[in-house]
């Protein structure tokens, strides 16, 4: 049985942020967009966030959705997954499948060389520093310690409805919190 579609990666040199998610829903997959789902908080928190500011006064719009994912590459924003399989639930991983993914993840960060790398939940960024910089504390949430080549790296909380102890509010300013850190030097 073939493997059902996926999500292209966002990505291209230049850009601020990449947001990496666990991995792709059969959903957003079959839209062909990030976050597609309506339910998701990612595109409500990032349009409320100073984070959007640019890319919302670049399109013209007050809110950005998901049909937007390919443009906000023109204002520093690109997409990609820890897993690039997509599922019905992250859950339906294989307990290997995002430990397997650091090392593409890891690659296409070394090749783009974003600024940031925006760590959609710990569970992204959990197998990331256990890969990278193992020596580490438990992952938490906000500016990690470590980078994966020239890359910072930044964890948010998951914004998928399931994450529910995260309130949108609290995805907003997390997000605000990474435009902090993308000012200062």
């Amino acid at each position: 049985m073939p493997n059902p579609p996926t999500l292209p990666d966002l990505l291209r040199d230049g850009l601020d942020v990449v947001f990496v998610g666990i991995n792709p829903s059969l959903f957003s997959a079959a839209q062909g967009h990030y976050f597609a789902r309506k339910i998701n908080r990612f595109w409500p928190a990032f349009s409320r966030s100073r984070l959007s500011l640019k890319a919302r006064a670049g399109l013209a719009v007050e809110r950005l959705e998901p049909m937007h994912d390919r443009a906000l590459q023109d204002y520093g924003f690109g997409f990609t997954d820890l897993v690039k399989r997509a599922s019905p639930r992250s859950t339906d991983l294989t307990r290997n499948e995002p430990a397997d993914g650091v090392a593409a993840l890891a690659r296409k960060l070394e090749r783009y060389k974003p600024r940031f790398a925006c760590f959609h939940g710990v569970t992204v960024g959990r197998p990331v520093q256990k890969a990278v910089a193992p020596q580490l504390a438990d992952i938490g949430l906000g500016l990690q310690p470590y980078m994966v080549g020239e890359t910072r790296i930044f964890v948010v909380p998951n914004p998928s409805p399931a994450n529910a102890h995260f309130t949108p509010a609290d995805q907003t300013y997390w997000y605000d919190a990474l435009a902090d850190a993308l000012e200062s030097p």
